[in-house]
Parts: C-alpha cells; structure tokens; sequence
C-alpha cells in the first residue's frame, strides 16, 4: 500500500504569513525575525514570509518589508522567500523588497472569493494576467483556496478546481497549491483531487496546504504523498486560519508534519529537534495557542 511513497518531500513554512496574519496583537518585527531564523536553523528551506497587503486590512504584517528585506539580506542565498499578494500594487511593493515569487489567492468558490478578495473570477483572472504582464521576472504562483470545500457553498467538486486551474494555467502559471482553507477535507478526498489535477497538468507543480480544523491534516497528507504530492505548506506550532473561513483552525503543524516523514523515512532536510526549539520560541513571542500534536508529546529515545 505505500510502496510508492516518494523519498523526500518538501515544505513551504507558511506561519510567518498564515500563522501570524490572525495574531490580534502585534509581533515586534525583531520576534518575527528571530523565528524565521531559528526555522532556518531548523533546515527550513522555503518560506512564505509575509503578505503585502493594506495594513488597515492586516495590521500584523505592516512590516513586511522590513521582514523581507532583512531576512533576504542575511539568508537570500540559502532560502526561497516569497510572499502573498492580493494584487499588482502588493506584487509590486513585494518586487522592491526583494521577493522574486508571489502567491495570488483565487477562490474555487465564487462566493469565497467575493468574500474573500471582493472580486468574481473573471477580475481575479484579469488582475493575475495584468500582474504576469507588468512583472515578467516575478514567478507568480496560485493558492486555490476552497479547493475542497466551501464555508458557504458546501462541498467542491475536481472539475470544478480543474475549470479555474485550467484559466490559469492558460496564463502560463506552472504552481498551483491546493488549499483546504477550512480543514474539512477527507483523505478520499484529498487522494481524488490530487490524482485528478495530476493527471490533468501534468506540466503544473502541485503542493497541498492543509489545516486541521478537524484533526485530519496528517491523514491527508498521507492521502497526498499516495497521489504522488510531494510538495506541502504547513505552519510552526500549527499557527493559521482564514478571518473568511469561520471556524478554520490552524495549518498542519510543521513539527507534525517532519514528525511523521521522519518516522516514515522520509527525508525533508528539517531537524525535528530543532523545530521543538522554535516552538518554545513562538510560545514566548507570540500571543496564540500552540496547536501541534508534537508540542506536548513525550520524545522516547529508544525510537530515535
């Protein structure tokens, strides 16, 4: 039954953006930075590190690109930083601060994404051709957000996630991230969609983006790397939401995550120990509950 399972994967740490976006009070910059770090010490490759958006819309994440800036300064040749934008003024705010890949949210659910962004899926896919004209150096990749379901509209079907990817994917976008943005999703699930956009973009690098309102974050994971993803954005501590989600709990923590492929012999470059560092970290710096399962277990060395 899991013969297939690949060797390695990789994961996108998204806490810096997802995590922190719905901490009510603010993170010094200096904090945010000193976790980012010890992530990077942890072996954390990829990063989302932070959202351009209206501060007025997102207090949390004003500093974005003093965050960036830094972060790129000190460790621009060791990790990927990218950041979510909701347009071209963001994409473009992101490019000054030395960002060279963005993540553009588009909602398979019509009403999500007037929720979500104010706007139909046709302006959505406007505004994504209008970036990918304006900044032709910029990789630009897409959040399918409600891939699974929709907080308003119920369950989601594969061809309907194919439709919209296959606008984009008609605008030369090759990264698309399949979200269950409100951690409803099943392993059959999980397992149909990905199998299905698989096989229907071969040529689009896929990645899953999993929370785990309701403790299903792993069990999916599992059901993705058996569909042959092996690309996965998770959170430190399992910090996270949607403030257009109602009831959408954090993202599959991160520790959880290289918990499991660890135990399971496969490689993610990302030091389990480590990680434990940073969530001590995240609890003094940041006013939000820790939401992982390996955060309160008990580590036995015979099983080291």
């Amino acid at each position: 039954m899991f013969k297939q399972l690949p060797s390695s994967v990789t994961i996108t740490e998204v806490g810096p953006r997802d995590g922190f976006q719905n901490v009510k009070t603010f993170i010094p910059t200096a904090d945010k930075i000193a976790i980012i770090e010890g992530l990077i010490a942890a072996g954390l490759k990829k990063f989302e590190l932070t959202s351009f958006v209206s501060p007025k819309a997102i207090p949390q994440l004003a500093d974005a690109a003093a965050v960036c800036q830094t972060i790129l300064a000190k460790y621009g040749d060791q990790i990927q930083g990218s950041a979510l934008v909701p347009n071209l003024r963001g994409a473009q705010s992101a490019w000054d601060a030395g960002i060279r890949e963005v993540a553009c949210v588009i909602s398979v659910s019509p009403s999500h994404n007037r929720a979500n962004i104010n706007r139909t899926h046709d302006e959505s896919i406007a505004d994504l051709a209008k970036m990918l004209e304006s900044l032709p150096g910029m990789t630009v990749r897409v959040d399918l957000a409600t891939a699974f379901a929709c907080p308003f509209e119920g369950w989601v079907q594969p061809e309907a996630v194919g439709a919209l990817a296959k606008r984009i994917d008609q605008l030369g976008v090759k990264k698309m991230v399949l979200a269950d943005t409100i951690g409803v999703a099943t392993p059959d699930r999980v397992y149909a969609l990905s199998t299905y956009m698989r096989q229907n973009f071969p040529n689009v690098d896929l990645a899953l983006h999993l929370h785990d309102t309701r403790g299903m974050g792993l069990s999916n994971t599992l059901a993705g790397l058996m569909a042959g993803i092996t690309t996965f954005e998770t959170s430190i501590a399992g910090l996270g939401g949607c403030p257009f989600a109602p009831g959408a709990a954090g993202n599959t923590a991160t520790e959880d995550m290289v918990n499991m492929m660890r135990d399971m012999n496969i490689a993610t470059g990302v030091s389990r120990e480590k990680l434990i560092d940073v969530i001590s970290l995240v609890g003094e710096k940041v006013d939000a509950p820790i939401n992982s399962h390996l955060a309160k277990a008990k580590l036995y060395e015979c099983l080291n």
